[in-house]
């Protein structure tokens, strides 16, 4: 199943986030994830950067995944962004990336994590997707494709 929904809600998609910096990226996802789903912006982004320090989060392929364990939460929960200019989330490949899923999960939940970076991480392997999600035209359908294809079909 590569349905990403249960992740990431449509108010917590951007579908053109200018950032000059993977840390203004970071920043204005998780100022995302508290308007829509109630989590401390200082909070997340703090634990983000922690582990960004530990190691890059960048997939290649132009893909990063920043995630991090953040207190409070009662399950993963997600943001989506296409950056404006790709920025270096220190992917083996040395691609900047531009298509970034920001992961937080509550601490006493590491398995579900792994099993939700897992998911983010084949699904974004997919050439065809990383392509769909380049090309969709905004938040409504950029869901479409987190939702599955049924949700893709009707759109």
């Amino acid at each position: 199943m590569n349905e990403l929904s249960d992740l990431v809600t449509a108010d917590a998609i951007l579908p053109r986030l200018l950032a000059t910096s993977r840390r203004q990226a970071i920043q204005t996802l998780c100022e995302t994830l508290a308007r829509s789903a109630g989590v401390e912006a200082r909070a997340a982004f703090d634990a983000v950067l922690i582990r960004e320090r530990l190691a890059g989060t960048g997939m290649g392929e132009g893909v990063a995944v920043p995630h991090a364990f953040v207190p409070g939460l009662t399950r993963p929960i997600g943001a989506f962004a296409r950056l404006e200019p790709a920025q270096d989330f220190d992917a083996l490949d040395g691609r900047p990336a531009d298509l970034v899923f920001l992961l937080l999960s509550p601490p006493e939940r590491g398995a579900d994590h792994l099993k939700a970076l897992a998911r983010i991480s084949r699904f974004m392997r997919r050439a065809d997707m990383r392509e769909k999600l380049r090309a969709a035209r905004g938040a409504e359908e950029l869901y479409a494709l987190f939702a599955g294809p049924a949700r893709v079909d009707a759109a």
